[in-house]
């Protein structure tokens, strides 16, 4: 069976690592979700104090991390230099920069460059925010996530405090509004939907309808490859 790439964009808070994750199950492909390496990046850079303005201490960085996913029964847990960071990759000190850091070219550049690696035997699905767009725009199937603010809001909200993370739904609010307005903004690879990406709005929709309407898509895209 034709082996193929399949790519998984969106607006944040709209599931794309969930609808990713549970379509690579179902297929049998890996599963990357490179908003947590870029979150990885902007942990490493909390840790160790790197100024955003920095180009110098940002380059050195980059070259200091080495970001790795593994699967285990709870599921992909990303590495950063050898430590499994994977619970502390939704702390709101990290939620408040990640756009920001993502939105450097150079670390942009280098995220990009380890994607594409990944990439290279196909049996991928991956999300993030430009991987139809310039990681993967060959991939044989785009999807582009969307949600009402609202819908998304909540969702982040609620999946925090079942971590117990301390914080309110008006902060969850804002930090996604400050998100997307850098995500669709920036300069270097800003968010926005391949021309032909299929869009599914799941506001409405049940992990499990959504799941089922991914799986249909792709396995009909599988059979015509």
């Amino acid at each position: 069976m034709k082996k193929i790439i399949i790519a998984i964009d969106g607006y944040s808070s709209t599931g794309k690592s969930t609808l990713a994750k549970a379509l690579g199950e179902a297929l049998g492909y890996r599963y990357i979700s490179t908003g947590d390496m870029y979150r990885a990046v902007a942990l490493y850079f909390l840790q160790h104090g790197i100024a955003l303005t920095d180009e110098e201490a940002i380059r050195k960085a980059l070259s200091d991390i080495e970001l790795r996913f593994y699967r285990t029964p709870q599921g992909n847990r990303l590495h950063l230099n050898g430590r499994d960071v994977q619970d502390d990759l939704r702390r709101m000190d990290v939620a408040d920069l990640v756009s920001q850091v993502a939105a450097i070219p150079a670390v942009r550049r280098e995220m990009v460059r380890q994607q594409r690696l990944m990439g290279q035997e196909k049996s991928l699905v991956m999300d993030g925010r430009d991987i139809g767009t310039v990681v993967f725009p060959e991939a044989e199937l785009k999807i582009f996530l969307t949600a009402s603010p609202e819908a998304r809001a909540r969702r982040r909200y609620e999946e925090l405090k079942a971590k117990g993370v301390e914080v309110t739904l008006d902060e969850v609010r804002r930090n996604i509004e400050q998100r997307d307005r850098i995500d669709t903004t920036r300069a270097d690879s800003p968010l926005r939907m391949a021309e032909d990406a299929v869009l599914i709005d799941n506001t409405h929709l049940s992990p499990e309808q959504q799941l089922d309407c991914a799986l249909e898509l792709a396995r009909q895209r599988i059979e015509d490859c």
